[in-house]
Protein backbone atom coordinates (compact mmCIF):
# COMPACT_ATOMS: atom_id res chain seq x y z
CA UNK A 1 0.00 0.00 0.00
CA UNK A 2 1.40 3.26 -0.87
CA UNK A 3 0.86 6.08 1.20
CA UNK A 4 -0.19 8.89 -1.57
CA UNK A 5 -0.82 12.30 0.17
CA UNK A 6 -1.71 16.13 -1.17
CA UNK A 7 1.73 16.37 0.64
CA UNK A 8 4.06 13.65 -1.36
CA UNK A 9 2.13 14.73 -4.41
CA UNK A 10 2.74 18.33 -4.35
CA UNK A 11 6.79 17.49 -3.84
CA UNK A 12 6.53 14.33 -6.10
CA UNK A 13 8.02 12.90 -2.95
CA UNK A 14 7.77 8.46 -2.31
CA UNK A 15 6.95 9.35 1.79
CA UNK A 16 4.65 11.60 3.59
CA UNK A 17 7.88 12.50 5.95
CA UNK A 18 9.71 15.36 6.20
CA UNK A 19 12.63 16.28 8.68
CA UNK A 20 12.19 18.85 10.93
CA UNK A 21 14.93 21.31 10.34
CA UNK A 22 16.38 20.99 13.79
CA UNK A 23 19.01 23.79 13.55
CA UNK A 24 22.30 22.46 14.66
CA UNK A 25 21.90 18.75 13.69
CA UNK A 26 20.06 18.30 10.49
CA UNK A 27 22.88 19.43 8.56
CA UNK A 28 22.98 18.40 4.97
CA UNK A 29 24.35 14.78 5.17
CA UNK A 30 20.85 14.19 7.63
CA UNK A 31 18.45 16.30 5.24
CA UNK A 32 20.40 14.62 1.93
CA UNK A 33 19.75 11.33 3.15
CA UNK A 34 16.20 11.55 4.15
CA UNK A 35 15.02 13.13 0.62
CA UNK A 36 17.42 10.29 -0.78
CA UNK A 37 15.22 7.70 1.34
CA UNK A 38 11.71 8.97 -0.01
CA UNK A 39 10.91 11.89 2.37
CA UNK A 40 11.36 15.47 2.32
CA UNK A 41 14.78 16.62 4.12
CA UNK A 42 15.02 19.80 5.67
CA UNK A 43 18.04 21.54 6.36
CA UNK A 44 18.13 23.19 9.96
CA UNK A 45 19.56 26.77 9.23
CA UNK A 46 18.42 28.41 12.32
CA UNK A 47 19.06 31.65 12.74
CA UNK A 48 21.35 31.83 9.54
CA UNK A 49 23.84 33.76 11.62
CA UNK A 50 26.87 31.16 10.61
CA UNK A 51 27.22 31.66 7.08
CA UNK A 52 30.57 29.56 6.92
CA UNK A 53 28.25 26.61 8.28
CA UNK A 54 25.16 26.73 5.82
CA UNK A 55 27.10 27.53 3.23
CA UNK A 56 29.23 23.94 3.71
CA UNK A 57 25.71 22.15 4.86
CA UNK A 58 24.00 23.62 2.20
CA UNK A 59 26.81 22.16 -0.68
CA UNK A 60 26.40 18.80 0.87
CA UNK A 61 23.07 18.67 0.76
CA UNK A 62 22.52 19.83 -2.87
CA UNK A 63 25.54 17.22 -4.04
CA UNK A 64 23.53 14.89 -1.83
CA UNK A 65 20.83 14.30 -3.52
CA UNK A 66 18.83 14.93 -6.58
CA UNK A 67 15.46 14.60 -4.84
CA UNK A 68 13.54 17.52 -3.48
CA UNK A 69 14.79 19.12 -0.24
CA UNK A 70 14.22 22.29 1.66
CA UNK A 71 15.86 24.67 3.89
CA UNK A 72 14.25 25.61 7.74
CA UNK A 73 14.67 29.19 9.50
CA UNK A 74 13.70 30.80 12.61
CA UNK A 75 11.61 34.02 11.88
CA UNK A 76 12.54 35.51 14.61
CA UNK A 77 15.90 35.42 14.20
CA UNK A 78 16.89 35.37 10.73
CA UNK A 79 17.10 38.11 8.08
CA UNK A 80 15.86 38.35 4.23
CA UNK A 81 19.35 38.16 3.13
CA UNK A 82 19.95 34.84 3.99
CA UNK A 83 16.74 33.80 3.12
CA UNK A 84 17.36 34.88 -0.25
CA UNK A 85 20.94 33.59 -0.20
CA UNK A 86 19.80 29.75 0.35
CA UNK A 87 17.16 30.33 -2.44
CA UNK A 88 20.33 30.98 -5.07
CA UNK A 89 21.09 26.98 -3.92
CA UNK A 90 17.74 26.36 -5.59
CA UNK A 91 16.22 24.41 -3.24
CA UNK A 92 12.27 22.99 -3.61
CA UNK A 93 11.28 24.38 -0.19
CA UNK A 94 11.54 27.15 2.34
CA UNK A 95 10.19 26.12 5.85
CA UNK A 96 9.73 29.52 8.41
CA UNK A 97 8.83 28.89 12.43
CA UNK A 98 8.65 30.50 15.38
CA UNK A 99 7.53 33.90 14.25
CA UNK A 100 6.28 36.48 11.78
CA UNK A 101 6.74 35.36 8.48
CA UNK A 102 5.48 37.88 6.21
CA UNK A 103 8.56 39.69 5.35
CA UNK A 104 10.30 36.57 3.96
CA UNK A 105 7.27 35.52 1.75
CA UNK A 106 7.87 37.59 -1.29
CA UNK A 107 11.11 37.01 -1.96
CA UNK A 108 10.47 32.62 -1.66
CA UNK A 109 7.53 33.53 -4.07
CA UNK A 110 9.51 35.41 -6.66
CA UNK A 111 12.00 32.48 -7.00
CA UNK A 112 9.05 30.05 -6.64
CA UNK A 113 9.74 28.04 -4.13
CA UNK A 114 7.66 26.44 -1.80
CA UNK A 115 6.30 28.07 1.38
CA UNK A 116 5.93 25.91 4.38
CA UNK A 117 4.74 27.38 7.50
CA UNK A 118 4.88 25.96 10.52
CA UNK A 119 2.36 27.12 13.30
CA UNK A 120 2.28 26.58 16.77
CA UNK A 121 -1.19 28.26 17.78
CA UNK A 122 -4.07 28.78 16.24
CA UNK A 123 -3.26 32.55 15.38
CA UNK A 124 -0.29 31.78 13.83
CA UNK A 125 -2.16 29.17 11.65
CA UNK A 126 -4.69 31.85 10.56
CA UNK A 127 -1.78 33.93 9.73
CA UNK A 128 -0.41 30.87 7.64
CA UNK A 129 -3.59 31.12 6.02
CA UNK A 130 -3.87 33.97 5.16
CA UNK A 131 -0.40 34.34 3.43
CA UNK A 132 -1.10 31.28 1.17
CA UNK A 133 1.34 28.92 2.64
CA UNK A 134 1.85 25.68 0.44
CA UNK A 135 1.94 23.72 3.27
CA UNK A 136 1.05 24.23 7.01
CA UNK A 137 2.77 22.30 9.50
CA UNK A 138 1.02 22.41 13.15
CA UNK A 139 3.03 21.28 16.04
CA UNK A 140 1.56 20.00 19.62
CA UNK A 141 3.85 20.60 22.48
CA UNK A 142 5.00 17.27 22.70
CA UNK A 143 7.56 17.98 20.26
CA UNK A 144 11.12 18.16 21.46
CA UNK A 145 13.43 21.58 20.80
CA UNK A 146 10.99 24.83 20.84
CA UNK A 147 7.69 25.31 20.97
CA UNK A 148 4.54 27.24 22.02
CA UNK A 149 4.23 27.89 25.96
CA UNK A 150 0.46 28.27 25.51
CA UNK A 151 0.19 25.87 22.56
CA UNK A 152 -2.15 22.41 22.46
CA UNK A 153 -1.04 18.78 22.09
CA UNK A 154 -0.61 17.01 18.43
CA UNK A 155 -3.78 15.41 18.48
CA UNK A 156 -6.35 17.91 19.33
CA UNK A 157 -4.39 20.63 17.38
CA UNK A 158 -3.86 18.67 14.28
CA UNK A 159 -7.11 18.23 13.35
CA UNK A 160 -8.53 21.41 14.40
CA UNK A 161 -5.42 22.69 11.67
CA UNK A 162 -6.36 20.57 8.92
CA UNK A 163 -10.50 21.83 9.08
CA UNK A 164 -9.16 25.40 9.29
CA UNK A 165 -6.16 25.20 6.30
CA UNK A 166 -7.98 23.24 3.79
CA UNK A 167 -7.42 22.15 1.19
CA UNK A 168 -3.84 23.13 1.87
CA UNK A 169 -1.45 20.11 2.87
CA UNK A 170 -0.93 20.11 6.87
CA UNK A 171 1.58 18.07 8.16
CA UNK A 172 1.57 16.58 12.33
CA UNK A 173 4.61 17.44 14.06
CA UNK A 174 5.14 16.52 18.05
CA UNK A 175 5.89 13.60 19.71
CA UNK A 176 6.10 11.18 16.13
CA UNK A 177 8.87 8.66 16.51
CA UNK A 178 7.34 5.45 14.99
CA UNK A 179 5.34 4.54 11.90
CA UNK A 180 2.18 4.33 14.09
CA UNK A 181 2.67 8.16 14.75
CA UNK A 182 2.70 8.29 10.84
CA UNK A 183 -0.37 6.70 11.12
CA UNK A 184 -1.90 8.62 13.63
CA UNK A 185 -1.12 11.87 11.51
CA UNK A 186 -2.91 10.46 8.86
CA UNK A 187 -5.80 9.51 10.76
CA UNK A 188 -6.20 13.06 12.23
CA UNK A 189 -6.55 14.49 8.37
CA UNK A 190 -2.75 15.24 7.81
CA UNK A 191 -0.83 14.77 5.00
CA UNK A 192 2.21 13.26 6.80
CA UNK A 193 4.13 13.92 9.51
CA UNK A 194 7.53 16.45 10.41
CA UNK A 195 9.51 14.25 12.63
CA UNK A 196 12.48 15.99 14.50
CA UNK A 197 14.00 13.87 17.83
CA UNK A 198 13.75 10.48 15.91
CA UNK A 199 15.56 11.35 13.15
CA UNK A 200 18.39 12.81 15.93
CA UNK A 201 19.14 9.54 16.53
CA UNK A 202 20.15 8.13 13.26
CA UNK A 203 24.11 8.17 11.81
CA UNK A 204 24.23 11.54 9.98
CA UNK A 205 22.94 13.25 12.88
CA UNK A 206 25.43 16.03 13.50
CA UNK A 207 24.87 15.52 17.40
CA UNK A 208 27.71 14.39 19.70
CA UNK A 209 27.53 10.94 20.94
CA UNK A 210 26.87 11.64 24.07
CA UNK A 211 23.46 13.31 22.99
CA UNK A 212 22.50 10.04 20.86
CA UNK A 213 23.24 7.65 23.87
CA UNK A 214 20.89 10.12 26.05
CA UNK A 215 18.11 9.84 23.07
CA UNK A 216 18.71 6.25 22.98
CA UNK A 217 18.55 6.00 27.50
CA UNK A 218 15.67 8.71 27.58
CA UNK A 219 12.20 8.19 29.03
CA UNK A 220 9.37 10.96 28.12
CA UNK A 221 8.60 11.73 31.69
CA UNK A 222 12.28 12.84 31.55
CA UNK A 223 11.16 15.46 29.83
CA UNK A 224 10.50 18.94 30.10
CA UNK A 225 9.19 22.15 28.55
CA UNK A 226 11.53 25.14 30.29
CA UNK A 227 13.56 28.37 29.58
CA UNK A 228 16.32 27.98 31.97
CA UNK A 229 18.78 26.34 29.74
CA UNK A 230 18.07 29.18 26.90
CA UNK A 231 18.83 31.72 29.62
CA UNK A 232 22.00 29.67 30.83
CA UNK A 233 23.31 29.74 27.60
CA UNK A 234 22.80 33.34 26.38
CA UNK A 235 20.31 32.54 23.91
CA UNK A 236 17.92 35.12 22.55
CA UNK A 237 15.10 32.99 22.13
CA UNK A 238 11.73 34.62 22.84
CA UNK A 239 10.03 33.48 26.01
CA UNK A 240 6.87 32.80 23.99
CA UNK A 241 8.75 29.78 22.93
CA UNK A 242 10.31 26.80 25.50
CA UNK A 243 12.08 24.31 24.42
CA UNK A 244 11.84 20.53 25.57
CA UNK A 245 14.51 18.77 26.73
CA UNK A 246 15.94 15.52 28.70
CA UNK A 247 16.71 16.61 32.20
CA UNK A 248 19.57 18.65 33.43
CA UNK A 249 21.64 19.43 36.19
CA UNK A 250 20.94 23.16 35.78
CA UNK A 251 17.17 22.74 35.21
CA UNK A 252 16.68 20.79 38.52
CA UNK A 253 18.73 24.06 40.29
CA UNK A 254 16.79 26.46 38.51
CA UNK A 255 13.39 25.23 37.49
CA UNK A 256 10.36 27.80 38.37
CA UNK A 257 13.24 30.42 38.98
CA UNK A 258 13.87 31.97 35.37
CA UNK A 259 13.76 35.42 36.25
CA UNK A 260 16.07 34.90 39.18
CA UNK A 261 18.45 32.79 36.95
CA UNK A 262 18.84 35.72 34.08
CA UNK A 263 19.10 38.01 36.79
CA UNK A 264 22.48 36.12 38.24
CA UNK A 265 25.38 36.88 35.93
CA UNK A 266 27.69 34.41 38.24
CA UNK A 267 25.23 31.46 37.76
CA UNK A 268 25.15 31.92 34.13
CA UNK A 269 28.88 31.92 33.87
CA UNK A 270 28.94 28.53 35.92
CA UNK A 271 27.18 27.22 33.51
CA UNK A 272 29.21 28.48 30.70
CA UNK A 273 32.59 27.34 32.76
CA UNK A 274 30.74 23.44 33.25
CA UNK A 275 30.49 23.51 29.30
CA UNK A 276 34.13 24.22 28.76
CA UNK A 277 35.11 22.01 31.31
CA UNK A 278 33.07 19.19 30.00
CA UNK A 279 30.67 18.37 32.52
CA UNK A 280 27.60 20.07 30.67
CA UNK A 281 26.94 19.20 27.31
CA UNK A 282 27.59 22.03 24.48
CA UNK A 283 23.79 21.75 23.55
CA UNK A 284 20.77 21.10 25.64
CA UNK A 285 19.30 17.11 24.79
CA UNK A 286 16.53 18.22 22.83
CA UNK A 287 13.42 15.72 22.92
CA UNK A 288 9.97 14.57 22.61
CA UNK A 289 7.89 13.04 24.75
CA UNK A 290 8.14 10.12 21.95
CA UNK A 291 11.79 9.41 23.07
CA UNK A 292 11.14 5.93 24.70
CA UNK A 293 10.55 4.66 21.23
CA UNK A 294 14.38 5.09 20.45
CA UNK A 295 16.14 2.60 20.71
CA UNK A 296 18.79 2.21 17.65
CA UNK A 297 20.87 4.71 15.90
CA UNK A 298 19.48 3.99 12.27
CA UNK A 299 21.03 5.53 8.51
CA UNK A 300 18.26 8.27 8.27
CA UNK A 301 17.43 6.88 4.91
CA UNK A 302 16.90 3.26 5.94
CA UNK A 303 14.80 4.91 9.03
CA UNK A 304 12.08 6.40 6.37
CA UNK A 305 11.62 3.31 4.88
CA UNK A 306 10.94 1.71 8.42
CA UNK A 307 8.61 4.33 9.93
CA UNK A 308 6.65 4.06 6.46
CA UNK A 309 6.14 0.20 6.29
CA UNK A 310 5.37 0.42 9.97
CA UNK A 311 2.19 3.18 9.07
CA UNK A 312 1.05 0.56 6.36
CA UNK A 313 1.07 -2.07 8.95
CA UNK A 314 -0.82 0.21 11.68
CA UNK A 315 -3.15 1.34 9.15
CA UNK A 316 -4.31 -1.94 7.73
CA UNK A 317 -4.64 -3.37 11.10
CA UNK A 318 -7.20 -0.03 11.83
CA UNK A 319 -9.03 -1.36 9.13
CA UNK A 320 -9.52 -4.88 10.11
CA UNK A 321 -11.03 -4.12 13.73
Amino acid sequence: MALRTAFTEFFTSQHPIALAPMGGSAGGALAAAVSNGGGLGLLGGGNGWDRDWLNRELSILAEGTDKPWGVGFQSWAVDVNTVEYALTHQPSAIMLSFGDPAAFVEPIRRANVALILQVTDLEEARQAVNIGADVIVAQGTEGGGHGARRGRSTLPFVPVVVDMAAPTPVLAAGGIADGRGVAAALALGAAGALIGTRFQATMEALVAPAISRALIDGHGEDTERSRVLDIARGSRWPSKYPARTLGHPFLEQWRDREDELAADDAAKAAYQDGVARGDLLPLPAWAGEAVDLITDLPSAADLVGALVAQAEDALARARTH
